[in-house]
């Protein structure tokens, strides 16, 4: 089949899908650790880091981060036809599936992601307090020319205060697991109607720690 599709139980069942084809381009692209992280937990994903700790859709606090909007993007577009094609139940996976089917962009969604607190760099120790992983699924992982773009399906981006601060840590994480330096990544989130797009960069945590080390 062109799409491989496993259901992880991460205290919820998430979908994670895979085009095998578009896939296959990682391999002589420059991103053939991607390829083989994704290949990877979509055979063996393990289970433990999503049931405890902090989920990234989870995380209610600003690092500062200033998202261009952009109105037109092709994700809106294709969030729109995937409402249309309303082949699912719920509107998260009428976007996901038709973009992974029909997007030649579009690699794999529900990417599943963690970071051992272990792994955790100088500048999250006064962020995360806690010895559990972080973890997050990606909505919509796609690859644009040499970028690999994270994106976040949310049905009123304009009133999302947090969804930078999830896919940035979405960012890090891939980062992180699959060797992607960090500067080839980058970060959206979007609706039928409009998008918010970011670059990725560790200033902003080391901002924030600078914030919460100056509080009384």
């Amino acid at each position: 089949m062109m799409i491989q599709h496993v259901s992880l139980n991460h205290g919820w069942f998430y979908h994670y899908r895979l085009h095998q084809i578009k896939l296959g381009l990682l391999k002589n692209n420059g991103f053939f650790s991607l390829y083989r992280y994704l290949t990877r937990v979509f055979r063996n994903c393990p289970q433990e880091p999503f049931l405890k700790g902090p989920r990234g859709s989870r995380l209610r606090f600003s690092l500062g981060i200033q998202p261009i909007r952009v109105d037109n993007h092709e994700v809106t577009t294709l969030a729109k036809e995937g409402l249309r094609w309303n082949k699912y139940h719920d509107a998260h996976s009428n976007v996901q599936v038709f973009m992974l089917s029909y997007d030649a962009s579009t690699i794999g969604v529900e990417v599943p992601l963690w970071l051992e607190a272990s792994e955790f760099e100088r500048c999250l120790e006064n962020i995360f307090p806690t010895k559990e992983p972080l973890s997050g699924h990606i909505d919509v992982l796609r690859i644009d020319k040499d970028k690999i773009w994270i994106w976040d399906y949310k049905p009123k981006a304009q009133q999302e205060k947090y969804a930078s601060t999830q896919v940035f840590f979405y960012a890090l994480m891939l980062s992180k697991r699959a060797g992607v330096p960090l500067n080839k990544i980058r970060c959206g989130y979007f609706d039928e109607n409009t998008s918010f797009v970011f670059k990725p960069n560790k200033k902003y945590l080391r901002e924030k720690q600078t914030t919460l080390s100056q509080l009384p």
